[in-house]
């Protein structure tokens, strides 16, 4: 199978992709960060996989050819972009005649309890930059996510929900979590002293209400494109 795995980071679905098509399959893993790239690269390479390669790519503009692939993924990416609809189709129209398609997203209820706890101590610092996070909330449960699908083409997509906790170990890995999420743009967008701010009080606060664990909900969603499919150029677009 030719796979192609978008928003890979350093790739965390990637490699798993590769290692399951073994040496007659491949794997094209793109992403915007190239520092994540790289180190997918080093990753691939210490493993020694030859059936994958990592390319600096956007998810608003796969720059691939219609129908080109076996299997289209997206881990925990479609919601960094504004406009789901143009992402979903963008991944879709990719997708070969009897190929699939793999979306996955953050349920509602991720992080808790430590995930408001940071996001009232950006409000304490800057409200304005409160009002753009979480775009995904509007697709958090199964229902919303399967609508947003079946809006863009998808054909008959299955969604569901998988609940998930992860250990703290100390209170200091709340905010490691928050640095290594799609939270460090907000972190970043904080000037230096309202930055540390932030930090300082997350991390006492997780400390004070002895928060041991957070929630991981993931939401799954799958599809299947018809083997009779048309060209995606002109159902998808």
């Amino acid at each position: 199978m030719k796979v192609l795995d978008v928003c890979c980071g350093m790739g965390g679905s990637a490699l798993p992709a590769a290692e399951r098509v073994g040496s007659s399959g491949h794997v094209v893993a793109v992403d915007l960060a190239q520092n994540l790239l790289n180190k997918g690269i080093k990753r691939a390479a210490e493993r020694g996989m030859t059936n994958i390669e990592f390319r600096r790519a956007d998810l608003e503009n796969v720059p691939f050819e219609d129908q080109s692939f076996d299997t289209v993924v997206c881990a925990f990416g479609i919601f960094f972009v504004p406009d789901l609809h143009g992402a979903v189709r963008g991944l879709w129209r990719l997708v070969h005649p009897a190929g699939f398609l793999a979306i996955t997203i953050w349920g509602s209820k991720v992080f808790e309890p430590a995930d408001g706890i940071f996001w009232e101590a950006v409000r304490q610092e800057d409200p304005e930059l409160l009002k753009s996070i979480k775009p995904w909330s509007k697709i958090f449960e199964p229902d919303p996510l399967r609508t947003l699908l079946i809006e863009c083409g998808v054909s008959d997509p299955e969604v569901v929900a998988e609940p998930g906790t992860h250990p703290l170990k100390s209170p200091e890995d709340w905010w490691t979590i928050v640095l290594g999420s799609g939270y460090r743009s907000t972190v970043d967008a904080l000037n230096p002293s309202a930055r540390e701010r932030v930090k300082v009080v997350t991390i006492e606060e997780v400390r004070r209400q002895k928060i041991r664990e957070i929630r991981v909900d993931v939401v799954y969603a799958t599809a299947r494109r018809s083997a009779e499919s048309e060209p995606a150029s002109l159902t998808d677009r």
